[in-house]
């Protein structure tokens, strides 16, 4: 089975203490408007805070949850993704126009950038410093199977993995599979199993038992 790169339209997750060419370059740049009193660093603090556990993963999350537990809602999402997540008040910049990509068990999905780092802020929150990586960024298309193996995800050799290519008109939520021996949880319990990285599809959900 190939591996698909759907086109509508060296991954590197290590992490070390130094800071890239850029970190160092916005810290300096935080540093100097912090001196001259035109920023808030709390106030900066509270922003990424924000997108990082309130706009962030929850809500895709919730998303996840809802179309695990009401077929209706599921539905809706595959047909028109920006109006049902919408619903739940979940809208706004960088999700304007969403698509579900479900898995199933012969398909495993992945979404990545391939220009720059497009990504639904509105259900993920702010993008990990790996996703804006040109080594993800390019390594996603060419060998994502291999990437899903650095992730920890190995995948069954028959199971097909389709790359989407965000775009500014239009970014990508994957549903992941929902996990066995969950039939009797509710939302709030299903969104606990759902990850940022599983609705990237560089992971999958998590099971009851990891849970508890």
């Amino acid at each position: 089975m190939h591996d698909d790169h759907s086109d509508d339209h060296d991954h590197d997750h290590h992490h070390d203490n130094h800071y890239s060419d850029m970190q160092a370059r916005v810290k300096a740049l935080e540093t100097l408007l912090t001196e001259k009193g035109l920023i808030d660093p709390d106030a900066i603090d509270a922003i990424v805070e924000t997108y990082e556990t309130k706009v962030g993963p929850r809500n895709g999350a919730h998303v996840v949850a809802k179309a695990w537990s009401d077929p209706d809602f599921a539905d809706w999402l595959r047909h028109d993704a920006t109006a049902a997540i919408a619903s739940l008040g979940y809208t706004g910049r960088q999700g304007e126009h969403m698509r579900a990509v479900f898995n199933t068990a012969e398909t495993h999905n992945l979404v990545v950038c391939t220009l720059c780092s497009c990504y639904p802020w509105s259900v993920l929150g702010l993008p990990p410093v790996w996703y804006k990586a040109p080594a993800y960024r390019s390594r996603a298309v060419i060998d994502p199977r291999g990437v899903l193996a650095e992730f920890g995800l190995t995948l069954p050799a028959g199971k097909k993995i389709r790359v989407w290519d965000s775009t500014a008109e239009l970014r990508y939520l994957v549903i992941p599979e929902r996990p066995e021996g969950t039939e009797g949880m509710d939302e709030v319990a299903l969104a606990g199993l759902v990850s940022r990285d599983a609705m990237i599809g560089t992971a999958v959900a998590g099971s009851p038992e990891a849970l508890s």
